[in-house]
């Protein structure tokens, strides 16, 4: 008995003085949602007290939490730490994550104030899905256990069906919420199902520690000596690998797991595609290299053929999805649709970044380089892929903005609709040629340094796999490819004259100054990287030593 007293003791005192400090963001998020819950509850409240003015102060709470713990871990050269019993882990990585997650909040929420989506009554609602479904998306972004990888993502899914459909009455809404939901589930029993394969093989489902038997290490002593695919572990582990990337490719919407996205993206408001549009993307991408450092991670190379052809076919999807995403956004006439192929083209680069850091770290040593070469160019893959999530936020949101704003004065979200708007709302549509131009790449915007970055961490891992060539080569043209849709929508604002029938419009000073709010980020990050570069450096260097 005093054996066990003393086992929930530690335990008390773990959580309790250390964990719930770790896990405070979330706990400000779901306090939040707590206060939204007993204002639907008791009515009168929100009277007094808007549901959008509670969702604010618990967003930037989470925000300054979120910064708070980036800067001490960053200050303190702390590399990581678990929490709650292994299941999470509190290191920068997971902290820039999570605090990027907590500023999109913040603009999200700023924007629904804006747009009046969602209305008084249903605010409590809608809100309490949004923080839902970005606690699970900080709960990805710190996973360190297969079952809290499955829980997050489940957590940051079902709520965004129920955003999805929010729309009352529009039959789009509901059959696009009805889609997402019908293949959400089965993406996640095939991941579900891959998820018991491989820690039914491994013994264990802890990504990394030190503390503990994890993947990492229970994959070096079962197969030791092993290099090929022949045998029957090897063959499972790779069925299970796949498997689990079923679900990760769905929430990633990569080619040919896409297939919800348009249709989600046309069928919600534009609020809600552009939060699923960036926030999915940032937690699915941060859970997609944890998952892929716990087999390559490692000081000695375990199976390297077998990853090194995982990271290759990371490769040919990627090629696929940009490929993919910008030839389908050219017959767009909608432009929350033409928008969603752009998110999947963009899924599509950021995933050549992960397939180069798996390619470099399975089949570095195979290939000569030395442990200083790998370990540096794995780092600028990561580098790459946070600055590029970074300014992603600010130029994909601003453009899903700009769509939400001008919708509310054209009642349509139809390209046609924008014809003529340059001269009449000059701030939002500065704006979306500001993203657009960020989204294609061109200088001397943010968006052309986050691809910079990747294609330089592309071409470096080419000296270990020559696919990773022909990636950059694709990559390069798919980046011009996509300049003729997006000035297509420009063509519109500045150049197509408005229907005579058109009614002219009046934009607010208020939403004028949200959309440079979001524009002028994008400017600074090409002009001025160095800060974000920096940061972003200093995270994957303690995540990738």
């Amino acid at each position: 008995m005093s054996s066990f007293g003393e086992l929930l003791n530690n335990l008390v005192a773990e959580t309790t003085q250390r964990s719930l400090c770790h896990f405070s963001p979330e706990l400000a998020l779901s306090g939040t949602i707590v206060i939204l819950l007993l204002m639907r509850l008791f009515g009168s409240i929100d009277r007094w007290i808007p549901p959008y003015f509670t969702a604010l102060v618990g967003s930037l709470a989470a925000l300054g939490l979120c910064g708070r713990q980036l800067l001490d871990l960053l200050n303190d050269g702390a590399a990581s730490e678990e929490f709650f019993s292994g299941m999470l882990v509190f290191d920068p990585f997971g902290a820039f994550v999570r605090g990027l997650l907590a500023l999109f909040l913040v603009l999200v929420v700023a924007l629904t104030v804006l747009t009046g989506i969602p209305d008084r009554e249903d605010g409590p609602d809608f809100y309490a899905l949004l923080f839902g479904s970005t606690i699970g998306m900080m709960i990805m972004a710190s996973a360190n256990h297969m079952l809290m990888f499955f829980m997050g993502i489940e957590m940051a899914s079902v709520p965004s069906y129920a955003m999805v459909g929010f729309l009352k009455g529009r039959t789009k809404s509901s059959e696009a919420a009805f889609k997402y939901v019908v293949y959400g589930a089965g993406a996640a029993g095939v991941m579900l199902y891959g998820i018991s394969l491989l820690m039914g093989l491994l013994g264990t489902g802890t990504l990394v520690s030190e503390t503990m038997p994890d993947m990492a290490s229970n994959l070096q002593l079962a197969f030791a000596g092993t290099t090929g695919i022949g045998s029957a572990a090897s063959m499972t582990l790779l069925l299970a690998v796949l498997m689990v990337m079923v679900g990760l490719a769905f929430k990633l919407s990569l080619v040919p797991f896409h297939f919800w996205c348009p249709d989600a993206f046309q069928g919600a408001s534009a609020e809600v595609a552009g939060f699923l549009s960036v926030g999915s993307k940032a937690a699915a991408f941060a859970l997609l290299v944890r998952f892929c450092l716990s087999f390559v991670g490692g000081e000695t190379a375990v199976l390297p053929e077998i990853f090194t052809g995982f990271g290759v076919a990371l490769g040919v999807m990627a090629c696929v999805t940009v490929t993919f995403g910008n030839l389908a956004a050219y017959s767009q006439t909608n432009a929350k649709r033409l928008l969603a192929y752009s998110t999947i083209a963009h899924a599509g680069y950021m995933l050549m970044a992960v397939s180069a850091l798996v390619v470099v770290l399975a089949g570095g040593p195979g290939a000569g380089l030395s442990e200083g070469v790998i370990g540096e160019t794995a780092q600028r893959c990561v580098e790459g892929l946070l600055f590029y999530l970074f300014v992603y936020l600010f130029m994909n949101l601003g453009a899903f903005a700009v769509v939400a704003l001008l919708r509310n004065h054209t009642y349509s979200e139809e390209i046609d609709s924008f014809n003529g708007l340059g001269w009449q709302a000059p701030a939002l549509c500065i704006c979306m040629a500001v993203c657009a131009f960020s989204l294609v790449g061109l200088p001397p915007l943010g968006g052309f340094w986050g691809k910079l970055v990747i294609f330089m961490s592309v071409f470096k891992a080419g000296d270990v796999h020559w696919f990773m060539y022909v990636m950059l080569v694709i990559g390069g043209l798919n980046t011009v490819f996509s300049l003729f849709y997006y000035v297509r929508m420009l063509k519109a604002m500045f150049i197509t004259p408005a229907a005579e029938e058109a009614r002219p419009i009046e934009v607010p000073a208020a939403i004028g100054n949200y959309a440079l709010l979001l524009a002028i980020p994008v400017l600074l990050l090409g002009i001025f990287p160095t800060w974000t570069t920096n940061l972003a450096q200093r995270v994957s260097e303690v995540l990738v030593p």
